[in-house]
């Protein structure tokens, strides 16, 4: 099973940036995409971001788009998450999750590895 590993959480002022880094611990050719979800305090665990890891393609959940960008980098098996704009409301430990299965529904159970997520606190 891949190992994933987040960093790059942090505290930032409302309007602010972060920049996430995921980080898989082995080949990934046959992974079909990689996404960062999020789960605040007394809620559920929600999609964020994906990219196909042949292609490239972006998907965003509708509350961050234009405002988060996901890139994926094939060589060092990476994945960055930059977010800017950043509002209370995106404060949240962010979970890097990895598919192996082609398609393109974005729920939990579509991801079959997971990374011990990292936080990040937006002050308003």
């Amino acid at each position: 099973q891949a190992q994933l590993v987040e960093s790059g959480g942090g505290l930032v002022q409302a309007g602010g940036s972060l920049r996430l880094s995921c980080a898989a611990s082995e080949r990934t050719r046959d992974v079909f995409a990689l996404a960062w979800f999020r789960q605040a305090p007394g809620k559920e665990r929600e999609f964020v971001a994906a990219i196909t890891w042949s292609g490239g393609t972006p998907f965003y959940a509708d509350s961050v788009k234009g405002r988060f960008t996901i890139t994926r980098d094939n060589t060092n098996m990476t994945m960055t998450l930059q977010m800017n704009s950043l509002r209370p409301e995106d404060t949240a430990i962010y979970y890097c999750g990895l598919r192996r299965s082609r398609g393109y529904t974005f729920g939990l159970r579509d991801f079959t590895s997971w990374g011990q997520g990292t936080q990040v606190t937006v002050s308003s």
